[in-house]
């Protein structure tokens, strides 16, 4: 396929709302996959080619645009740019670099390292060595596998190539990204489990979530507390001063991600901080609580006003409304915003107990719009059983 033209998307639920693209892109794993793969052909053949055909991890073949090629010696570089479709994605634009040595007598093999610009771990529990980049297993296997496939010639020759990643402006835009939270610093991660970013499933995030839940694990922690955004956050940071920084995840829309890594993880007390409208949706059972995946039920949200008693006049309003926001400041201005909140977040634990069974606890934190904490309910103080 040409290079820059995205693979099409299967249709999903909810496509038919989308006012965005569903245009494809390319993993920064794909790309350094590229970049290195031309860098070695830039070797064999003493020149650099203006285009080059990899692997990707899921097993197709797609054709890569390179720039910025040269062979000097027995070094060659060369540069492929990241195109993420139309996924919302930190390093869109990115220029992943790839610096190809050969080694004479290297007896053979791939050494890949990590430039500037690519993230150093630092903490344990990300399945790399503490110390290396920040280039994980699959995107690692698949450089290395095309790199092989073009160097064949020098490495049957018995001589090494090392490949270093890099990144131009990787440290800024790492800044956009979970990646200090997980102790990988100084540069964006090489990521990607099939090469291909599809639109609204941000993998890297969903990636990211289930790596931080892994490092709090691997440093004995306990209690996870997940949050849907920033606000949410340092909602849930104030009011569990105790905790751990590495225990607050933010989990954006990944709820399913989330709570499976945490049970699997053995996590002993699983907090959720959200404000109305993914507090309600939580409550709905979705997996994932993106925007376009499924509307807020607006069934769930009258029974709950009417349960904490607002008149039937404001819970047939409530019903027709568009969002959970509007019934949140409705009841706020009749006193009743604690106890609404309250009847979701009972709401939200029973769907989460059934959803997620294991021997965990349970707390929900509800906030505002403004981030600051409305009401905090503990599965242990319900009346009810939650247990399914």
């Amino acid at each position: 396929m040409a290079a820059g033209h995205a693979l099409p998307d299967k249709v999903r639920k909810g496509d038919a709302k989308r006012d965005r693209g569903n245009r494809t892109g390319f993993s920064t794993g794909a790309n350094s996959a590229a970049a290195a793969a031309a860098a070695t052909l830039g070797l064999v053949q003493g020149e650099v080619p203006d285009a080059v055909e990899c692997v990707l991890p899921n097993m197709m073949r797609v054709r890569f645009a390179v720039t910025d090629g040269h062979v000097d010696g027995d070094h060659a570089r060369a540069v492929s740019v990241k195109d993420a479709g139309d996924d919302p994605d930190a390093t869109h634009g990115a220029h992943l670099t790839a610096d190809v040595c050969r080694i004479p007598g290297g007896g053979g093999s791939v050494i890949l390292k990590g430039g500037p610009g690519v993230g150093v771990v630092t903490r344990p529990g990300l399945g790399l060595d503490v110390g290396g980049p920040a280039i994980n297993p699959v995107p690692r296997r698949n450089i290395v596998d095309n790199v092989r496939a073009a160097g064949a010639p020098i490495l049957e020759a018995g001589d090494s190539l090392e490949v270093t990643i890099s990144v131009p402006g990787g440290e800024e835009m790492a800044k956009k990204t979970l990646n200090a939270r997980l102790g990988i610093l100084g540069g964006i991660s090489i990521l990607g489990t099939t090469g291909i970013v599809r639109p609204y499933s941000t993998a890297a995030f969903r990636a990211s979530v289930i790596q931080a839940i892994d490092v709090a694990a691997n440093q004995g922690q306990t209690s996870v507390v997940f949050t849907t955004g920033g606000r949410t956050e340092k909602c849930a940071m104030r009011e569990f001063p105790q905790l751990d920084e590495a225990c607050f995840v933010q989990m954006g829309d990944f709820v399913k991600a989330a709570f499976t890594t945490a049970v699997k993880q053995g996590m002993q007390h699983i907090i959720v901080g959200a404000m109305v409208g993914k507090l309600t949706k939580i409550a709905q059972g979705l997996s994932v609580t993106h925007a376009w995946r499924e509307e807020v039920d607006r069934e769930l949200i009258a029974a709950a006003a009417a349960e904490v008693g607002a008149p039937p006049d404001l819970v047939a309003e409530i019903r027709a409304a568009e969002t959970a926001r509007f019934a949140a400041e409705r009841l706020a201005g009749l006193g009743l915003a604690a106890a609404f909140h309250r009847a979701l977040a009972v709401r939200a634990i029973r769907s989460l107990r059934q959803r997620y069974p294991g021997p965990h606890r349970l707390t929900v934190l509800a906030c505002n719009f403004e981030g600051v904490p409305i009401v905090t309910v503990n599965e242990a103080d319900l009346t009810e059983p939650t247990h399914a």
